[in-house]
């Protein structure tokens, strides 16, 4: 006997439809590593499938120090149509505002016209500061402050939640800070940029000459991962750019990729013993150290597994509506794969469905009806959409039951009936009181007549 529905089922139906278009997060998968991180904060993105693999501390508040050239980098080329050709001149206002601050600096001079990829490859390679500033001058007219608040707005536009920019470099500023999970959200979005992985990932820029220098100059890279000259242990072959950062509030920072075997990571680093509580500076950069063996870790023992496949059934749902049909099976809306420990089955992942009790016909194929959330160790990888495996027509026989059902159980055709029945019985009343007088009018009559 086909079951037929109240017409609480539609409300429900409706509602999973609006859970299931809720924006997923960012997958997170989060395991033990074997060995000691010095850094503060702490970020190890899977960039294939967008999984967090560890994080440390990732929304604690840190000052970000010259990594913050990442958002100094997005605002200057989403600014600049032309970075090749465009001449930008150092003024003397930009070269006096570093003087006793201990910048890092490209050794630009006051006078000179470099061109903004000249200045970009200043900004990222040798970390200058003073490039940064130039660039920030540049795009603001004469006005730095109009360039931060473009920062600003730009981190808020990517979705950073606890970023605040005070400047265009990192010199430290109580209000000027991040944390390793905003500053993912910058660096990916900056990778997608023109020559960005181009610039960040050189070791070494010539500069030829100027209007105020004959002679070409050399800057080089403060990142010891991707140096393999003066690296020395520092130096990780697989790794390219992206930018480090120090300052003694700071501590040492570091935004790096590496790609090995198909796999490819980002990690962010930030907060690294740089001076120990007697104020000695710290020999051993601990962002250097923590990333490469993240790195060295997440090779060796993670692996991409997929988990489900689109043409696999996760589970059945009770369908109404239907000739001779009272299931319909539900498939991932895509197949999903995420990074697991080389040693752990997929089948390890706990799949969680989250569906009404029912549906009605008709459905489409590939139609959405509910969500699974994915879930390994207690922790939640993903919610997936999961959506109807075949196309299904309604049948009207059972339509028609089914809405005449409704309708004689709604509150108003109820309502409606018992006023009828109500008007029924005052007739009935009416008419039984009707008859009694005509009896008794008759009886009057007829003993009159008498």
């Amino acid at each position: 006997m086909r079951k037929i529905k109240t017409a609480f089922w539609p409300f429900v139906l409706v509602c999973c439809f609006l859970f299931s278009w809720t924006p997923q997060p960012i997958n997170a998968a989060v395991y033990d590593i074997d060995f000691e991180t010095t850094s503060q904060s702490i970020e190890l993105i899977n960039l294939d499938t967008d999984t967090v693999v560890y994080e440390k501390n990732a929304d604690e508040k840190m000052y970000p120090a010259s990594t913050t050239k990442i958002m100094t980098y997005i605002v200057a080329v989403e600014n600049i149509p032309d970075l090749e050709n465009t001449q930008i001149t150092v003024s003397e206002k930009v070269v006096n505002e570093l003087l006793g601050t201990g910048s890092s600096l490209a050794g630009v001079r006051e006078g000179e016209i470099l061109t903004a990829m000249q200045l970009l490859n200043c900004m990222m390679i040798p970390s200058g500061n003073d490039a940064a500033l130039v660039l920030a001058d540049y795009i603001g007219a004469g006005d730095t402050q109009k360039f931060i608040d473009m920062m600003n707005e730009k981190a808020e536009e990517l979705g950073c939640e606890n970023t605040h920019f005070m400047n265009p470099h990192g010199l430290h500023d109580e209000q000027h800070y991040t944390t390793a999970r905003d500053l993912y959200k910058i660096t990916k979005y900056a990778m997608t940029l023109p020559y960005f992985m181009e610039i960040c990932s050189k070791t070494y820029y010539e500069i030829p000459a100027t209007n105020v220098s004959s002679e070409p100059r050399y800057i080089y890279t403060t990142n010891m991962l991707i140096e393999p000259n003066a690296g020395g242990s520092y130096y990780y072959r697989y790794c390219k750019g992206i930018k480090t950062g120090s300052h003694d509030q700071a501590g040492y920072c570091l935004v790096s990729t590496a790609v090995k075997d198909g796999y490819s990571y980002l990690c962010i680093a930030l907060g690294a013993p740089s001076v120990d509580a007697d104020g000695n500076r710290v020999s051993t950069n601990g962002a250097f150290v923590d990333t490469k063996n993240l790195y060295i870790w997440a090779f060796d023992n993670l692996r991409l597994k997929t988990v489900l496949s689109s043409d696999e059934s996760v589970c059945d749902i009770a369908l109404n509506l239907a000739w001779n049909k009272d299931n319909l099976l539900l498939v991932p809306e895509k197949s999903y794969s995420t990074i697991l420990p080389k040693d752990v089955s997929e089948t390890s992942v706990i799949v969680t469905p989250h569906i009404p009790e029912s549906i009605d016909a008709p459905v489409k194929k590939g139609q959405v009806i509910g969500t699974a959330t994915l879930s390994y160790v207690g922790q939640e990888l993903a919610t997936i959409n999961l959506v109807a495996s075949e196309s299904v027509e309604r049948s009207e026989v059972l339509h028609s039951v089914n809405t005449m059902n409704e309708v004689i159980h709604s509150q108003w055709f109820q309502i409606i009936a018992i006023v009828i029945g109500v008007l029924l019985l005052i007739y009935i009343i009416l008419a039984l009181i009707y008859n009694r007088k005509k009896k008794k009018l008759r009886k009057v009559k007829k003993y009159r007549r008498m």
